[in-house]
């Protein structure tokens, strides 16, 4: 199609998720990968429709502290769905240290050491806040290690009150 016409190469096209809760019921025998076959049909669907990036809108996992198992699958997951060849048409034109929360000062589709194809934004939800001495979620280590883009982050202040400010992420493609 054209530039400009829906589907266009002008045309930003994103798929917003969110409440995945990865790992919930992971006891269960029967419903242990109901919240995983989810998070591969939302991949499946920014396949089909050539997504530009994915928008988790909170609550990825169930649990603050989701098991080993729930973060390898989801690690896996992401690792097999986001880490590939295709080129990412957009950019991000905002103050990357202002909104987003990792130490490298930029998204992961900028780092020439990561081979992202399919980028994923994501802010935690009251299940997967950070928590703690150090205000770390589950999230933290996804962003960590290169396979998310994280904002909108919780920060605990002196007073112990977590205060949120979450500012805008503008892309330009």
């Amino acid at each position: 199609k054209a530039a400009g016409e829906a589907g266009g190469s002008s045309t930003l096209r994103i798929l917003v998720a969110t409440d995945c809760h990865l790992g919930y019921l992971e006891k269960d025998e029967l419903r242990r990968s109901d919240s995983f076959d989810t998070f591969e049909e939302i991949f499946s669907l920014a396949e089909k429709h050539n997504v530009d990036f994915l928008l988790l809108g909170g609550d990825l996992f169930h649990e603050n502290k989701p098991s080993r198992s729930t973060l390898v699958r989801t690690i896996e997951i992401l690792r097999r769905r986001c880490l590939h060849d295709r080129p990412v048409q957009f950019q991000v034109v905002s103050d990357h240290a202002a909104s987003l929360q990792n130490l490298f000062g930029r998204p992961n589709f900028e780092d020439q050491n990561i081979n992202v194809g399919l980028p994923v934004f994501t802010i935690h939800g009251d299940h997967d806040d950070p928590t703690g001495v150090d205000n770390m979620s589950a999230i933290d280590v996804l962003a960590a290690a290169g396979f998310v883009n994280y904002f909108g982050k919780v920060d605990i202040g002196s007073s112990g009150i977590g205060h949120m400010s979450i500012h805008p992420i503008l892309v330009k493609k």
